[in-house]
């Protein structure tokens, strides 16, 4: 009896020992991924960056100080469109990825081609960059907020669908089976069963991409799709670096008044 034990233990450790060699293993490959990358990139190319620092700290500090906040009046109304832009996106991708995400979960999909198309669809939207999405957009439907509402919005849903499908997926069953146990139909489990579970980290994660989309939204205004970006572009345009420091401390600004709101609604979720 004492050498089945000594033997099963013997097992465990070896197991363990496989393991620990396994992730140490994999680790050791990511770092060295990682590496390569910062090489291929020249990225220890001291020579190079020991030229390029002082030229960009002569820019900022030199050129860029003091700040000027001369036109700072007509820079509020290209503020409230990028405010207004990232809030819209956000708010549609939310909605539509709730929607979808009922079919890219394995256990709340009617049918595996539903799934499969469901997942197909989010990678779609997900492979292309929205600052791509905002050029094309900007050419079907014309300069304005628009387009950067619908490119935000479609790159988000396939972002947030595959989170909120995960976060799904991953839900304790134990609830689920209660509600089926006294006769649910599916929508009343999702909604009594499985939602209730998953509520806080759909919540966390719609937040967390509002905070995302807020700084996209600069970047989709130098594309033409408006807002303080489209001021960025063109103070940068005009070599006016007094100005783009002041333009960045003001998004640095309303980035924390974002990330402020984001922790306040994470906690009243909670």
């Amino acid at each position: 009896m004492n050498m089945d034990v000594a033997a099963r233990h013997l097992a465990i450790m070896r197991q363990v020992r496989r393991g620990q060699l396994w992730r140490t293993t994999l680790l050791a490959g990511v770092l060295a991924v990682v590496v390569l990358s910062l090489w291929y990139g020249e990225f220890f190319d001291l020579q190079r960056l020991s030229k390029g620092i002082p030229a960009v700290l002569q820019v900022i500090f030199r050129e860029g100080f003091p700040p000027d906040f001369s036109r700072l009046n007509t820079w509020l109304y290209p503020l409230l469109d990028t405010v207004a832009m990232s809030i819209a996106g956000t708010g549609l991708a939310v909605l539509l990825s709730f929607l979808l995400c009922f079919l890219a979960a394995r256990n709340t999909t009617p049918h595996p081609v539903l799934y499969w198309l469901a997942r197909l669809f989010l990678n779609l939207v997900r492979s292309v960059p929205e600052l791509i999405m905002g050029i094309i957009l900007l050419a079907a439907v014309g300069l304005g907020i628009l387009p950067g509402i619908l490119a935000l919005a479609l790159h988000s849903v396939g972002m947030l669908g595959k989170f909120f499908a995960e976060a799904i997926e991953h839900a304790d069953l134990a609830p689920v089976e209660a509600v089926q146990a006294c006769g649910g139909r599916p929508l009343q489990v999702f909604f009594h069963g499985i939602l209730p579970q998953v509520l806080p980290q759909l919540v966390d994660v719609s937040l967390y991409r509002w905070e995302f989309n807020f700084r996209a939204s600069t970047v989709m205004g130098m594309v033409g799709c408006g807002g303080i970006g489209f001021q960025l572009m063109a103070a940068l345009s005009l070599l006016e670096y007094r100005q783009v420091t002041a333009l960045l401390i003001i998004v640095l600004l309303c980035v924390s008044v974002v990330d402020g709101c984001g922790a306040f609604l994470r906690r009243k979720f909670k």
